[in-house]
């Protein structure tokens, strides 16, 4: 190709490049002006994290953009943005399930970007305590699958330490079969945590019927324990096949589509109102007929709208059950304020986990 021929691409290229460098420049200005916004707060010793802000400027950038650049990359372009300029006010470590790959700690990346500090934990009650004792500011666990129900340890974890849930977050889960070689016949042993064992337990039964399974931790142990044991394959996200260095042999082994876990961020303190949040309890019923319809009543009566509602046995206490409620709302809402006062009086026990922003939800 002449010389002729290739300048218009030329030409475009070079104005790509003076774009990139605009852009460069513009960033590295933004986080300047992040950073005087930190001092400025820690002056007047304000929060660091405005939800409400965030939530506008998303709202602003998705109006001017008018669907010109694809949404969900443009979101997520400036999610990493916006959340390196407000870690550059102030660094955060997060726990997770460790070790590293597994889908908390793919949570956490989605939730605070890759500026954030995280830490892996061996087990979900121990980022409780983590988190509860300050040694981490933060701790992100799993709450929920929309196949297999709750993660009765992250409950129960609720009813010992005294945390607060600072925010939400939805992963899509789509599960990969791995191991050393990539191929099904060196397969002697299938391991990962009990949850996606039990969403690929058709599939496996039906694909790998005489291997046996078992139950380990988290998906990132188990990927660890497949690169370390060529007759191990593991049940495990997709961040672990690159950190562990696997070969895929099937993906997408869920039984069923749009398998999706929600995550909560705990923390020591609730954030401010960002204007889309949801607010979690802990309630405890009194020992009467009715207790449970008089308590939902009180909500009902108000149109709080709830989200979700599960009961835990407390331990150690036959017959006695804790209430966990999540409401569309804040804590400082004057409808739930008013609700939390005869909530407070009604029930035997009464504990507010958090109030935080709403997650946009996503599948795999």
């Amino acid at each position: 190709m002449s010389t002729n021929n290739q300048a218009p691409l030329i030409n475009v290229r070079n104005r790509i490049d003076t774009i990139d460098d605009t852009v460069l420049n513009l960033l590295k200005e933004r986080l300047k002006c992040a950073k005087e916004i930190g001092h400025l707060k820690s002056k007047e010793n304000k929060a660091k994290w405005d939800p409400l802000r965030e939530r506008q400027i998303y709202d602003r950038l998705s109006s001017l953009n008018k669907g010109e650049f694809p949404e969900e990359p443009l979101r997520s372009i400036f999610h990493e943005i916006i959340t390196t300029c407000r870690l550059s006010q102030k660094p955060v470590e997060v726990a997770y399930l460790g070790p590293e790959a597994t889908f908390s700690h793919l949570a956490g990346v989605k939730y605070f970007g890759q500026a954030a500090e995280y830490r892996p934990i061996e087990t979900i009650e121990d980022i409780f305590y983590e988190v509860e004792r300050g040694r981490v500011q933060y701790g992100m666990v799993p709450l929920e699958n929309s196949i297999e129900g709750s993660v009765t340890s992250s409950l129960d974890a609720f009813m010992k330490c005294k945390v607060k849930i600072c925010g939400e977050e939805y992963l899509g889960i789509s599960h990969n079969l791995v191991n050393y070689s990539g191929n099904m016949e060196d397969i002697k042993l299938i391991v990962s945590h009990s949850q996606p064992l039990a969403q690929c337990r058709q599939w496996l039964r039906k694909q790998l019927p005489g291997v046996p399974t078992q139950s380990v931790f988290s998906t990132g142990l188990a990927a660890q324990m497949a690169a370390e044991d060529h007759t191990v394959a593991a049940i495990a996200s997709s961040l672990a096949i690159k950190t562990y260095q696997l070969q895929v042999v099937v993906k997408g082994i869920e039984d069923y589509r749009g398998n999706t876990t929600r995550f909560v961020l705990i923390g020591k303190e609730s954030p401010s109102k960002s204007g889309r949040d949801k607010t979690s309890l802990l309630l405890g019923l009194l020992d009467r007929p009715g207790a449970l319809n008089d308590t939902l009543a009180i909500l009902a009566r108000r149109n709080i709208n709830l989200t979700r509602i599960e009961s835990r046995p407390v331990k150690n206490e036959p017959g006695k059950y804790l209430f966990f409620i999540d409401m569309l709302g804040h804590h400082d809402d004057g409808v739930l304020v008013e609700a939390f006062e005869r909530l407070q009086e009604s029930c035997s026990y009464f504990e507010w986990l958090g109030s935080y922003p709403q997650a946009r939800q996503s599948t795999p």
